[in-house]
């Protein structure tokens, strides 16, 4: 059983990486927007499918469980997708980047995660009905953990801003 979630776990952090490195770069037309909707349902997918390989549920929480992740995916990934925007929107204006504009990006940023911790806060109770309390904290963590993978990748694509030239880095 191990080595199917091991192979379950390579197929998403795969998938996540793909996506990661497309949101990362700017879209190039209808084609690009149509390969990102479709490798953002991936993730999306494996998500779930990953999630269910690792939370080991009974038939009896299953029933209670999915309902109420399923309307927490769907607002964690309008969140995603207002990341996304705001990647977009940076790697845009990367070449040009004022300072107003660099602060706008990074108001919006974090405001996608004061909504992303607002949202995870909210459906702790929830899930905390429908879960004991070790498998509300493992969801968690798996939900983290893929997070994680995520994040990495997209810093490892995202380039830093640059100094202005002429003035010295600190």
């Amino acid at each position: 059983m191990s080595k199917i979630r091991l192979v379950l776990a390579a197929a998403v952090i795969l998938g996540l990486s793909a996506a990661a490195l497309y949101a990362a770069q700017p879209p190039t037309g209808q084609g690009a927007e149509a390969n990102l909707d479709v490798l953002v349902d991936a993730i999306r997918s494996n998500r779930q499918a990953l999630v269910a390989a690792n939370l080991k549920l009974t038939e009896e929480e299953a029933g209670k469980f999915w309902p109420i992740y399923d309307r927490y995916q769907k607002e964690i990934n309008a969140i995603g997708d207002r990341l996304v925007g705001v990647i977009q929107d940076y790697t845009t204006h990367f070449s040009d980047l004022s300072d107003d504009k660099a602060m706008k990006l990074v108001d919006d940023y974090l405001a996608v995660e004061a909504d992303r911790v607002k949202v995870k806060r909210t459906y702790v109770d929830e899930f905390a009905k429908a879960l004991p309390g070790r498998k509300v904290a493992r969801f968690y963590q798996i939900e983290n953990k893929m997070d994680a993978v995520i994040r990495y990748d997209l810093a490892a694509t995202i380039p830093v801003v640059e100094e202005e030239k002429g003035v010295p880095a600190k």
